[in-house]
């Protein structure tokens, strides 16, 4: 089967592979676009889990991703299974001729996340990478004020995610906290919040990175600071912790300029909590619709994300995060982990 592209005049089929904490998003999400797209399989290796998404979904069900491409007709294959078998499926499916998405992050490996890249091109299939927190209105409303100059020169840049995991989490599935198939709180927790720094604030120039594993009995680390420059001069801080006590705290970003102060926070960047600027402007009348409500650390983002998705495989729309755009967070994860595993500022690009 080749993936057809754009796809007009029927819904869009997806099916999901990995059915566990993150599917139940997934499964609403393209529920909310139902006149556009439908769920039509699900795999996973483990029978309980598949069992209940069988039952919540009311698809067929496949005990692999090699069986579900074997008889299911899926466009789209979404893999929301542990981050470090995302590179050899992503490129099984686009050798199917169907098209990825892959949740965060898309690979633990720069190279892995390279060639997922190069098999969807050559296969000529799309690749997308779940970035749902890009889509909450309140970063929205961040990255046009920062794209308009309203900050006049951002100085300083601070990004907290203070969440709470503990050992029983890790100890729910033996890949977490491994260093093949999850990586720590930077990799798996933190993901969409470093990929913030790069989305809203610019290219960054280097990084220099601290980790330790200091509660949980994992392989990787439950928390890390980790220092960045950008290119444009800024300076900033990310701050992760898995520890917090009793439960998540926040997820939050400061952005500091010569003209205007702005802090998003909540437990998944989903209040405005501060915005001061020096002048007026337009956008400051969307202020007070971008704040929502949630008791998920993974927002409501994922059923604009899919809107996206469905748009660009009609053709009329561009991938807000394709494989490449996916690459950018990634590199600057590696270069975290480099900095920290030798002691060293890291530079980017790294090659």
């Amino acid at each position: 089967m080749t993936a057809a592209f754009p796809i007009s005049g029927r819904k869009i089929r997806f099916a999901l592979v990995g059915c566990g904490r993150i599917s139940a998003n997934h499964f609403d999400a393209l529920a909310a676009h139902s006149e556009d797209a439908e769920l039509v399989g699900v795999a996973d290796i483990d029978p309980v889990a598949l069992q209940r998404a069988m039952a919540a979904t009311r698809v067929s069900g496949y005990p692999t991703l090699t069986h579900l491409l074997a008889g299911c007709n899926a466009d789209v294959v979404v893999l929301a299974t542990p981050s470090g078998l995302h590179a050899p499926q992503a490129i099984e499916v686009a050798r199917a001729g169907r098209h990825v998405m892959s949740e965060k992050p898309m690979a633990t490996r720069w190279e892995d996340g390279k060639s997922m890249v190069a098999a969807c091109d050559e296969a000529r299939v799309q690749l997308f990478v779940v970035k749902q927190n890009r889509t909450n209105p309140t970063l929205q409303l961040l990255k046009r004020a920062v794209t308009e100059g309203r900050f006049g020169r951002v100085c300083l840049v601070t990004v907290n995610v203070f969440w709470s995991r503990p050992q029983a989490y890790y100890d729910s599935a033996p890949w977490r906290g491994t260093w093949a198939l999850d990586g720590g709180a930077f990799m798996n927790q933190a993901s969409h919040y470093v990929d913030m720094i790069d989305w809203l604030i610019g290219p960054v120039e280097s990084v220099q990175a601290y980790t330790a594993t200091l509660a949980r009995r994992i392989e990787a680390e439950d928390t890390g600071v980790l220092a960045v420059r950008w290119r444009a001069g800024t300076l900033g801080t990310v701050s992760v912790t898995m520890l917090t006590y009793p439960k998540n705290l926040e997820g939050s970003i400061t952005v500091l300029g010569e003209r205007g102060t702005a802090r998003v926070g909540g437990i998944a960047v989903n209040q405005m909590e501060h915005w001061e600027f020096d002048a007026p402007h337009p956008m400051d009348d969307d202020l007070e619709q971008a704040s929502y409500e949630t008791t998920s650390v993974y927002g409501r983002g994922h059923q604009r994300y899919y809107r996206n998705v469905i748009d660009a495989l009609r053709g009329t729309a561009a991938p807000e995060t394709d494989g490449r755009e996916g690459l950018r967070s990634l590199e600057i994860l590696i270069a975290t982990y480099l900095s920290a595993r030798d002691g060293r500022r890291v530079s980017l690009p790294l090659e």
